[in-house]
C-alpha cells in the first residue's frame, strides 16, 4: 500500500510530465498507425468502403491523406513542434472514425475499435486545449525566442 501512495503522491507532484507521457504516447500510437495503414493499404481501404456515406473521392486517396496525416502528425504530436495544429489535423479523421466507420460495431465489439478511436478522439481534444508542454519542441523555442529577442529601445 506504501508503494502506491508513493505512485499517487509523485503523479500529483508531476501532473505535467503524466501529460507530456501522453502526449508522447499518443503521437507514436498515431505513427504507429500511420505506418500501418501504409504497409497495409487495403485495410484502410476496406474500412472506408464500410462507411455509411457514399464517397466522391477515391479511396485510395483518402487512405494516402489519413496515412500521411497520422505519420507526420504522430511525429509532431510525440515530440511537440507546433502540437496544437497537429492534434487538430487529425480530429477530422477520428471523428469520421467514430461516426462514419466504426459507430455501427458498437460499443464492447470484439476488436473495440470504438473504444479506442473515441479515447484517441477524447486525448487529442485534450492536446489541442493542453497544447505541448514543457518537454516540448514549442516550449523549447518559445524559451530560446525569448531569450534571444532584444529589448525595445526607447528613444
Amino acid at each position: 500500500m506504501n508503494r502506491v501512495k508513493q505512485l499517487k503522491d509523485f503523479v500529483d507532484a508531476h501532473r505535467e510530465l503524466v501529460f507530456e507521457l501522453v502526449r508522447i504516447y499518443l503521437g507514436l500510437g498515431l505513427f504507429a498507425k500511420g505506418l500501418f495503414f501504409v504497409t497495409h493499404p487495403g485495410d484502410i481501404t476496406n474500412l472506408l468502403a464500410r462507411t455509411e456515406m457514399p464517397l466522391s473521392i477515391d479511396t485510395m486517396i483518402i487512405g494516402h491523406a489519413v496515412a500521411i496525416a497520422h505519420l507526420c502528425g504522430g511525429v509532431m504530436v510525440a515530440v511537440g513542434l507546433v502540437t496544437r495544429l497537429a492534434a487538430a489535423v487529425q480530429l477530422p479523421i477520428l471523428f469520421g472514425a467514430v461516426f462514419l466507420v466504426h459507430r455501427r460495431e458498437g460499443f464492447f465489439g470484439a476488436d473495440q475499435n470504438l473504444e479506442v478511436a473515441l479515447l484517441v478522439l477524447f486525448l487529442l481534444v485534450l492536446t489541442v486545449v493542453h497544447g505541448g508542454g514543457r518537454l516540448s519542441v514549442d516550449s523549447y523555442l518559445a524559451r530560446k525566442f525569448e531569450l534571444q529577442t532584444p529589448e525595445p529601445h526607447h528613444i
